[in-house]
């Protein structure tokens, strides 16, 4: 099946709201929301590789190359609020939120936000696009490791999705689905209050879930 295909074009939300042992797990909700599970009751049955997935703390020590060739780490931008962004160029709501990914970068840079695309596509395409699209924040490329990446943040081939780590390196939301404007300035307002030290990385976690639902109903509403 093409994998564009398989792209979900509704709004949907994942929220790290909540600790479970050393990982947050994702569970379907209705209305395509992503929620941390709670522990089982019994024990669980054996699980698969895509089922056992748990969304990272902290950004993974990802390696990819960027446009030119060079190669990077998650880890170089350390220091900084990060937006990580997946996407692929025959994906449309990616396409859509790339507009909004630059105007992000450039209204928040004094805060330091940095945006990194990853692309998981063919090297020839992302270079056509990129450039096509005037994007100006770092793009890493994984064509033949493109796969490892997504599964490292505990996700599948769904796209687009963000991941917003703090500072330092923390995650503290990932969006799955196009993102719109409200949500990212929600989020990143709540990251930087971590980062100045005025809220709890959990409490900031609980306001997002909640800010972010709310949104989602109302552009349900609206659809």
């Amino acid at each position: 099946m093409n994998l564009g295909l398989r792209v979900t074009l509704g709004v949907a939300l994942i929220v790290l709201g909540a600790i479970a042992g050393v990982g947050m797990h994702r569970v379907l909700q209705p209305r395509a929301t992503l929620q941390p599970t709670s522990l089982p009751a019994r024990a669980p049955a054996p699980q698969s590789p895509a089922q056992s997935r748990v969304i990272p703390m902290v950004l993974p020590d990802l390696e990819l190359a960027d446009l030119a060739g060079r190669t990077h780490r998650l880890t170089d931008w350390a220091g900084h609020p990060v937006i990580v962004n997946f996407w692929a160029t025959w994906c449309e709501p990616c396409r859509r939120e790339i507009p909004l990914l630059i105007r992000l970068r450039h209204e928040r840079s004094a805060a330091g936000l940095t945006v990194v695309g990853i692309a998981v596509d063919f090297r020839a395409a992302v270079i056509k696009y990129a450039r096509s699209a005037g994007i100006d924040y770092p793009v890493l490329i994984g064509e033949d490791t493109g796969l490892d990446a997504v599964h490292a943040f505990g996700m599948d081939l769904v796209f687009p999705f963000s991941v917003f780590a703090d500072q330092r390196g923390r995650v503290v939301a990932v969006k799955l689905g196009e993102l719109h404007q409200d949500e990212a300035d929600f989020i990143l307002d709540r990251v930087q209050d971590i980062d100045s030290g005025t809220l709890s990385l959990a409490a900031a976690r609980q306001q997002i879930e909640t800010r972010l639902k709310d949104l989602a109903v109302e552009r349900a509403k609206h659809a």
